[in-house]
Parts: C-alpha cells; structure tokens; sequence
C-alpha cells in the first residue's frame, strides 16, 4: 500500500537526520532508511550531489519505482581545489529540484546525499543547507549526508550519526567495488 498525497503524513512533524563522519555507510544508511520505508508504503526522494557517475544505487531504484526516485546533481568527477563553475550550477539546480520534492506532497522521505560534501567543496553556502532545514514542511523527514557536518548544522539537526572508522580495507589495497562500494 502506497501512502496517498493529500493525507497526512504517517511520520508526524518530521525530522532531520544528518549522517556524517570519517567512516562508511553514511549513504549506506540513508538508502537503509529509505528501504524500509518503502515498507510501509512511504516514497522517498534521494538527490545526489557531486556524484554523477552510473552506480548500483541508480540501477536498484529501478526496480523500487515509484517508492524510491534517486536523480544526481554532478559530472562524477573527483574535485579537488578550486569549484568548478560547471559543478556548483549543477549543485543549485540540485539544491532547487530538491526544495522542489521536499514541498511537493508526494515524497514522504528527502535524502540529500552528500550535500554536506557539495558545502566543504564550495558547491553550496552554509546558509543554503541551513535554510533548507528552516524550510523543511511538516511530515517530511529530511536525511543529509557527507563527510564533516558544520557545527551550525549539527545544532539544527534532531538526529546525528557519525560514522568513524576503525579499520577499512582500503588500507591494504582494496579497491572499491561494484555492489559494495558503489
């Protein structure tokens, strides 16, 4: 049974979630929280900043459409340095399709993958994420992801996960790999 736009939403006022740390599985997370929503009927919107490339999350939510709508905001190019005027046009219009589904009344659930890396790199201003989290409706929950959340984010948020990494295989060579990493 798929939650009808118009009701009220089954999860109250909402709340905003921020998964940060040095560690894996913040997006991990996200996507957790989104399959189980999609249990009981509730859809979720999934931007994603910065990355652009074709990964396994984009080919699953295929198969859970329409409980699960993932759209990129980037070239999947790895920045570093100076921000590219190409890549912070795509985070705004990113930032803009994202206020867009969280005001639409059809998706329960907005997750903003790697926003907060999208900030660190100069993609987007401190004062864009934070009004974003003023704007917020009632009956959404809103999930932020990336590493090195801002103090003034963590202040605003009602629920902090950081994920801190012990020991990772990377360290021995391991590459990423598809299904796992991406």
């Amino acid at each position: 049974m798929m939650f009808q736009k118009g009701k009220p939403s089954p999860l109250g006022k909402g709340y905003v979630q921020v998964y940060t740390g040095d560690g894996k599985g913040k997006t991990t997370a996200a996507f957790g929280l989104a399959f189980r929503a999609m249990g009981q009927g509730l859809r979720t919107y999934i931007g994603q900043f910065v990355k652009g490339r074709k990964c396994s999350e984009l080919k699953a939510s295929q198969l859970v459409q329409p409980y699960v709508i993932i759209e990129q905001y980037g070239q999947g190019r790895f920045l570093v340095g100076q921000a590219i005027p190409e890549e912070i046009q795509l985070a705004r219009e990113g930032l803009e399709r994202a206020k867009a589904a969280m005001f639409s009344g059809e998706y329960q659930i907005v997750i903003l993958d790697e926003v907060i890396t999208a900030y660190w790199l100069g993609l987007l201003s401190l004062k864009e994420l934070l009004d974003l989290v003023e704007l917020k409706p009632q009956g959404v929950e809103l999930v932020l992801t990336g590493r090195g959340a801002p103090p003034e984010l963590v202040a605003r948020a009602d629920l902090v996960t950081e994920m801190r990494e012990v020991k990772h295989y990377y360290h021995s060579g391991i590459l990423a790999r598809e299904g796992i990493e991406f």
